[in-house]
């Protein structure tokens, strides 16, 4: 049986200009001109014999039949994109992830052996930052990052909520005084993460400690704060998500039964249709914090 199809490069424009709602950045996602677009989208206009789009002072609006009809083609196009990265065969699909170290340390890398089994057609190409990511200038595919979960133009997924409380060597709990509640920190030596900053000074404000403790070391990442704790040099403040194998094994203790919630650690993505690889890695990440029993809700 014949099937009636329509253009496919028109159907294309259409979509993302749809999706968009503008030639503009409909024409910038597929590398040419919105003159090209706005005359790939009349093409499929003609085609159809219906009117997909209106403008109304320069503003580009779907009728009610260019929204039925996007609603319908979208699904269609994520499966042709999916079986096609599917059917490469040999080609090997490359995923490009920005993530924090110390998360990347201390969280992803311990598992990412379980992706690599379960997907071995995916190769990682795993980057470590603190910068914000630009999902128009910088060129990945997902960052994980740690925020409140309001990005602009992005789509967040909260993997778990961050808790923070201190946390230090046993050894520095030992002794005839050693320090019992967040008042006793004023004397001990406090050990902060450039990256990191505020976290000591809104810790102490929750925890309703008004003297500031007087002694500090500084490290660059939260990995070296990490280190320095079990080596007894001070007290850190610890994301005891990140930390939970160290404190089970007992290289770091939690002092105080005082935890604070301030943001969480989020996976983002571009908006619109995204190709599968992107999808098969934010569904895994989804689902290992589920297992664990920490996944939170989507932002």
């Amino acid at each position: 049986m014949r099937r009636m199809l329509p253009p496919l490069n028109p159907l294309r424009a259409f979509e993302a200009a749809g999706r968009h709602v503008s030639f503009t950045r409909a024409a910038e996602e597929l590398g040419v001109t919105q003159t090209a677009v706005s005359r790939q989208v009349s093409v499929l206009e003609g085609y159809l014999r219906v009117r997909l789009f209106e403008r109304h002072n320069s503003e580009l609006i779907l009728t009610d039949t260019g929204r039925a009809y996007l609603s319908s083609v979208q699904p269609a196009l994520e499966m042709i994109s999916n079986a096609t990265e599917i059917s490469r065969g040999q080609a090997k699909s490359v995923l490009k992830v920005r993530v924090y170290l110390t998360f990347a340390l201390r969280w992803l890398l311990p598992r990412l052996s379980r992706f690599r089994a379960e997907h071995p057609e995916i190769d990682i190409n795993l980057t470590t930052s603190v910068t914000p990511a630009d999902f128009e200038r910088d060129d990945i595919d997902i960052s994980i990052c740690h925020g409140d979960g309001r990005w602009k133009d992005v789509v967040a997924w909260q993997i778990f909520e961050d808790r923070i409380t201190p946390v230090c060597s046993p050894t520095l709990l030992q002794g005839d005084n050693p320090p019992r509640t967040p008042e006793d920190l004023v004397g001990q030596s406090l050990l902060h993460s450039r990256n990191r900053s505020d976290d000591w000074h809104e810790w102490l404000s929750f925890a309703e400690v008004t003297e500031e403790p007087k002694q500090s070391l500084i490290f660059e990442t939260s990995s070296l704060v990490y280190e320095a704790a079990k080596q007894g040099l001070g007290f850190a403040i610890g994301q005891v998500r990140l930390l939970q194998d160290d404190i089970d094994r007992g290289d770091l203790v939690a002092p105080f039964d005082v935890m604070m919630r301030p943001k969480g650690y989020y996976l983002l993505h571009r908006e619109g249709r995204i190709e599968a690889k992107t999808r098969i890695f934010c569904e895994w990440v989804l689902r290992e914090a589920e297992a664990e029993g920490v996944l939170a809700q989507a932002a």
